[in-house]
């Protein structure tokens, strides 16, 4: 399961995605989620699966990879759908009547609705770190956030706390799967037992992960001292950030498709049935 956990990772690439400017990306990641809550009804989701398909075929990733970053997220996927069944009733018959349980088939539909939505949602999302390197959505990061200098925020400090924190998820889930395999080795057992025996286990997980955690941060902060590293005022780079018409045309798709959204709301209403 650990080695499912995609979130952070960069896969090069010279697809369309990966070339546009990482500032653009950011702006239409944002868009995206936007986007992906927009619909009310079923022609307005399709049309959002239908987007999203274009542009994970633009990106040029396996889609095996997808479904590595939507794996871990399928228990919640399920929780909610759950949630929405028992709790969403209709105006007429419900399918199951046990007990206090009724389902209805606007729970059933309006579950489906929202997993798609979940599901299109952890996807296009995933997109941004998969086709972004980590200097571009640091420096992009940083350029988003620098109307907060105004009020004496720090916008590259901030970029760069938020980015290397990104980063530092899959080295994290590396670690933790190495610590359970060397604990298996030395014949722990943790997977089997009640929910308490379970939570005890992880005991002798969390405590390495946590002192080399620390570790790896205080590595990394020294070796950025030894370096004289200082961002901010002054700070040069080798690439500078630049936008081109394929970003542009990127935005007004992105647009366009906002507005689409908004009109089959108020041809088709809300409807989920």
């Amino acid at each position: 399961m650990l080695s499912d956990i995609t979130i952070g990772q960069y896969f090069p690439g010279n697809s369309l995605l990966h070339r546009l400017d990482p500032r653009m990306k950011l702006t239409l990641t944002l868009l995206f989620i936007v986007v992906v809550f927009l619909p009310q009804n079923w022609f307005g989701l399709l049309a959002v699966v239908a987007f999203l398909g274009g542009i994970l075929a633009l990106s040029h990733l396996p889609v095996k990879l997808l479904w590595r970053s939507i794996k871990p997220v399928l228990f919640l996927v399920a929780f909610t759908s759950v949630l929405n069944m028992l709790y969403v009733s209709g105006e007429g018959e419900p399918l199951l009547a046990f007990w206090v349980i009724k389902i209805y088939p606007e729970g059933i539909a309006t579950a489906v609705f929202i997993s798609i939505r979940i599901v299109c949602l952890i996807a296009g999302s995933s997109l941004l770190t998969y086709t972004t390197t980590p200097t571009a959505l640091t420096d992009a990061m940083e350029y988003l956030l620098s109307p907060l200098k105004v009020v004496k925020v720090n916008a590259h400090e901030l970029a760069m706390m938020m980015t290397i924190a990104l980063r530092f998820i899959p080295t994290l889930m590396e670690e933790t799967d190495k610590i359970m395999s060397a604990q298996k080795a030395r014949g722990a057992d943790l997977e089997s037992g009640g929910l308490m025996q379970r939570v005890r286990a992880l005991i002798p997980i969390l405590i390495p992960l946590f002192v080399s955690s620390f570790r790896r941060a205080y590595e990394l902060a020294m070796a950025m001292e030894c370096r004289c590293y200082q961002g901010g005022e002054g700070r040069t780079r080798m690439k500078r950030l630049q936008t081109a018409r394929r970003d542009w045309v990127a935005l007004a798709v992105y647009v366009a498709v906002v507005v689409a959204l908004i009109g089959l709301n108020i041809l088709f209403g809300s409807s989920l049935k």
